[in-house]
């Protein structure tokens, strides 16, 4: 493997994603975007801390209703607050598969986990749900007739449109047995003025990585057919929060969702309000404008 499939020649989402976190698994090319980035958009500096605080959040709630396994889709480089690491202070037997397509990203993980029983990494494309869903060591860690956690927190916004989010999203929920809960963090423009979203794409553009935007609604189309758990679809730091924190930026919405089990129940006590009859799909609490 050379230093081009390593994809050195370039700076790569998880790689600014690591180096905006604190960490030290990145090169100049990644620290010039984020700089870049933060410079422009001071908010950008927060956005990694809402989306990892969000997620460490969602594995205590997907724990707290009975999850054992998770996939973690688009995982990223390690950081503080692993899921396996968060999932094991829990229930050590609890079982983790880390999923992504930099092959730095999944390197680092197989030499972080490598000891661990019931915690693999492994390399593939979330476009390809079926490559993911029917991996070997994927099939043999996850038992898909149980519960399972499908994380897709920070890997969305690397999805372009043309090659098709919603049906990459549903495969993966189709895939949830009973008691399994969908958790998503993407990126929403709803928050940007056009000057700002304009500036942002030629941001994007001059560094040649992939952020997509979207809408509120279509962010919670995501979730179509399974049971959205309280508060909704809302900024990542409004999400259940389990200490006082900054005001959010609005870039990130963020929410989980369950397939009911045989009693009609995925956290039922803590799922949002039905949908107004005007929608078909869940209530949105839009961002703030105020808070960008």
């Amino acid at each position: 493997m050379n230093e081009h499939d390593l994809g050195f020649g370039g700076p790569a989402a998880s790689r600014i994603y690591d180096f905006s976190l604190g960490g030290k698994d990145n090169y100049s090319a990644d620290r010039e975007a984020a700089l870049q980035a933060f410079g422009t958009f001071p908010a950008a500096r927060l956005l990694p801390r809402e989306n990892r605080k969000f997620m460490r959040r969602a594995v205590r709630y997907l724990l707290d209703e009975g999850v054992r396994q998770f996939l973690d889709i688009g995982c990223g480089l390690p950081g503080k607050g692993n899921v396996h690491e968060v999932a094991h202070q829990a229930d050590p037997s609890a079982r983790v598969v880390y999923v992504d397509h930099d092959p730095v990203a999944v390197v680092h993980f197989q030499s972080l986990v490598h000891a661990l029983p019931g915690v693999t990494a492994i390399r593939a494309d979330a476009r390809r749900p079926e490559s993911v869903l029917g991996d070997d060591e994927v099939t043999g860690l996850i038992d898909f007739s149980r519960p399972v956690g499908v994380l897709m927190t920070a890997v969305l916004d690397l999805i372009l449109d043309e090659d098709d989010p919603e049906a990459v999203v549903r495969a993966f929920r189709d895939a949830l047995a009973p008691g399994g809960f969908l958790v998503v963090c993407d990126f929403t423009d709803a928050a940007l003025t056009p000057e700002e979203r304009a500036v942002s794409d030629a941001l994007i553009k001059e560094n040649g990585v992939v952020v997509s935007f979207r809408s509120p609604e279509r962010i919670a189309g995501f979730f179509d057919g399974l049971d959205l758990v309280e508060p909704g679809v809302v900024n990542a730091p409004d999400w259940r929060p389990d200490r006082p924190h900054e005001p959010a930026t609005g870039w990130l919405l963020a929410g989980s969702a369950g397939r009911a089990d045989r009693t009609g129940q995925a956290g039922r006590s803590r799922r949002a309000s039905k949908p107004s009859s005007r929608y078909s799909r869940p209530v949105v609490k839009l961002p703030s404008q105020s808070s960008s």
